[in-house]
Order: C-alpha cells, then sequence, then structure tokens
C-alpha cells in the first residue's frame, strides 16, 4: 500500500507547486490589467473634461464670431465623434479631428481682437490647455501600462499562462497618420468679414 501512494503524493505534490507558481503569474497578469484599465480611464476622464469645455469655448466664440459657423459647426460635431468612440483606436482618430477643429478655431479667434482679450474666452483657453497637457500625460500613462502589461504577455513563462487564461495584449494610444506632420494654416479670406 505505502509504494502505491508514493506516486500520487509525487503527482500531487507537483501539481501543488505548479499551482503555486500559477498563481502570482496570474495575479500579476490581473493586476496588470486593472493598471492599464486604470490608466486608459483617466484618458478618458481627461477626454471628457475637454469635451464639457469645448461647449462653453464655442459659445463664447459664437457670441463675437456669428460668421463663422462653419469652424464651429466642425468643433462641434468632431466633438460628437469623440463623445461616441469605444476602442483607444477610435478615440486617437477623433482626437486628432477635434484637436483640428480646435486649431481651426483658433484661427477664428484672431481675427477678434475683442475675443481674445474676453476674461471667459481667456479662462477657457486656459483650462483648455490645461486639459490638453493632461490629457498628453494620460496617454503617455496609459501607453506606459500597456507596454509593462504587453511584455508580461509576450514574455515567456507568462506567454504560456496569458494563453492559458485569455489574457491578450493591449493597443496603444496611438496618433493617427499624418499627425507628425505640421498642419497648414491659411489666413487668407478670414479677414474679409
Amino acid at each position: 500500500m505505502k509504494k502505491s501512494l508514493i506516486p500520487i503524493l509525487v503527482v500531487v505534490g507537483i501539481i501543488v507547486v505548479l499551482g503555486l507558481m500559477l498563481i502570482p503569474s496570474y495575479n500579476g497578469f490581473v493586476n496588470g490589467e486593472e493598471n492599464v484599465d486604470q490608466a486608459y480611464a483617466q484618458v478618458e476622464n481627461q477626454l471628457q473634461r475637454r469635451m464639457d469645455l469645448i461647449p462653453n469655448l464655442v459659445k463664447t466664440v459664437e457670441a463675437f464670431a456669428k460668421q463663422e459657423r462653419d469652424v464651429i459647426a466642425s468643433v462641434t460635431e468632431a466633438r460628437a465623434k469623440l463623445a461616441g468612440a469605444n476602442s483607444p483606436e477610435d478615440q486617437a482618430t477623433a482626437n486628432d479631428e477635434l484637436t483640428g477643429a480646435l486649431s481651426r478655431l483658433l484661427v477664428v479667434v484672431e481675427n477678434y481682437p475683442d475675443l481674445k482679450s474676453d476674461a471667459n474666452f481667456r479662462q477657457l483657453m486656459d483650462e483648455l490647455a490645461g486639459t490638453e497637457n493632461r490629457l498628453s500625460v494620460a496617454r503617455q500613462d496609459y501607453n506606459a501600462e500597456v507596454a509593462d502589461y504587453n511584455k508580461k504577455v509576450k514574455r515567456f513563462p507568462g506567454a504560456m499562462i496569458a494563453g492559458i487564461f485569455g489574457f491578450d495584449e493591449k493597443e496603444y494610444f496611438k496618433a493617427s497618420a499624418g499627425a507628425q506632420e505640421v498642419p497648414e494654416v491659411d489666413f487668407e479670406g478670414l479677414s474679409e468679414g
């Protein structure tokens, strides 16, 4: 009887040791995934802050620039696209569209010196600039968490454990194609009211 028990105890011992080795690795993936999700929530938080500021900025500009409806409409449309974006890739694309629309809005602002000196407008622009900085940091933090997580998913033995438990690589928050190029600003036609 004793001799037949030894192989069973060895097998049970191996299973226990493997289980004890898997638990910390599995928990590492869970923690890593939560860190990525938390960092992404901060990106979304800053995108929401930006979207909340834009209607006030648009209303302030509208009061001064009634004839610039197309620019204001493009900002509103880009904001709506960002609100409807669900994935990091879609949000990055919508974010780039909104950035372009805001750039065109700022060109309009240059033609209205009274607007630039308006206290509400200045405060909104300061808040928007601060939000852009926070958004940049949040995207950087998110991408750092994604890099750490993806390294765990790809390295051995993590790749095996990730495959067994369904932990997949995460997407980076990327700028859309052409974002590295300097935007062209055309001032012609704006000064003709």
